[in-house]
């Protein structure tokens, strides 16, 4: 496989910037990375996340832009800046992998996602349970008919930050539904498609004076019952009790927790349970993945797209740009 030219754009406390930016060092089989460039005052907001970049060149986002050897960019600023950049990018012809979900504003998501419509170039988002093996698996369940008519999907992603990452949710209307929350969405989104009515219940909690939205819930409303994702910043255990919940008429299947870490690892595993009978007490099918990096994972099959080695039939432009309006609307957008 051809080496994919890349620099990244940003990075901040609450993004994956780091992560994905020491994933494509360490995948340099596949990427050459060319460089970074910190907009918004990030080398001066978030000092403490400066290390990984130590002794890579820095560039400024126009030479990053400008630079026709360059073949993708990866985009990880701040939430209310990300579709800014990634349409700077996209303008400029070149593959694009962004951190989910995308600014606020639908008119410069629909500009972006035209944008590179029109370039032909591959477009990526860091949605990471899209690369969690056990959620790939079920999937594909679902989608070959296994699991029957599906009558709900309840998903829970939670974790507890101090106050004043809760405060910093106040810059995002849904608070932590957009933030975190997305990930959610985009898994109901991919097993049942639009609901028939989307009904949010986002709060805030106050606790320790906390202004942000820091209770996050939605319930969606499809032909045979009723969907929800439920996330919040102020959950103890709440990495732990991450969990996807597919009800159908066929079989259920929980795989709980979403992620884990390997003792002693940076990686993870997830871990699923299957029931397909009809007695009580049954204790299901109990299974684990294989230790992956989500990111790595992620990067990897950007590459893949990039050199025509492996085409993505589900998560396309059409359903990026749809799940982003769902997301919108599941935050009162």
């Amino acid at each position: 496989m051809k080496k994919v030219r890349i620099a990244q754009i940003g990075t901040s406390l609450m993004s994956h910037g780091n992560f994905v930016w020491n994933s494509l060092l360490r995948q340099n089989d596949i990427f050459e990375v060319v460089g970074f460039a910190f907009p918004e005052n990030e080398r001066e907001k978030f000092p403490e996340q400066m290390k990984p970049y130590e002794g890579y060149r820095e560039m400024t986002v126009e030479e990053i832009l400008s630079d026709p050897t360059i073949d993708a960019v990866a985009v990880e600023t701040e939430e209310i800046y990300l579709t800014k950049y990634a349409t700077m990018v996209a303008k400029a012809g070149k593959h694009l992998h962004m951190e989910k979900p995308g600014s606020q504003v639908l008119s410069d998501f629909e500009e972006m996602i035209e944008t590179m419509r029109q370039s032909g170039k591959v477009f990526s988002t860091g949605y990471m349970y899209r690369y969690n093996p056990k959620v790939i698996e079920l999937l594909e369940a679902i989608d070959n008919g296994e699991y029957g008519d599906i009558i709900s999907v309840d998903v829970q992603m939670s974790c507890t930050h101090p106050t004043d990452i809760r405060n910093w949710l106040s810059c995002m209307k849904g608070g932590m539904l957009f933030f975190l929350g997305c990930h959610l969405i985009d898994l109901i989104y991919r097993i049942q498609g639009k609901p028939q009515n989307i009904i949010p219940l986002t709060r805030s909690t106050g606790i320790d004076g906390a202004t942000g939205e820091d209770f996050g819930m939605v319930a969606m409303e499809y032909k045979n019952g009723v969907s929800t994702a439920k996330t919040t910043d102020i959950q103890h255990g709440g990495f732990q009790e991450r969990q996807l919940l597919v009800i159908g008429s066929k079989k259920t299947a929980v795989v709980r927790p979403l992620e884990m870490y390997v003792p002693k690892s940076p990686l993870l595993y997830s871990t699923a349970v299957e029931y397909s009978s009809t007695k009580w007490l049954d204790k299901g099918v109990r299974s684990e993945s294989e230790a992956y990096d989500r990111f790595d994972t992620m990067l990897a099959t950007f590459a893949k797209r990039i050199n025509g080695e492996y085409e993505e039939k589900v998560y396309t432009l059409d359903y990026e740009l749809e799940l982003y309006k769902l997301v919108l609307k599941c935050c009162g957008i």
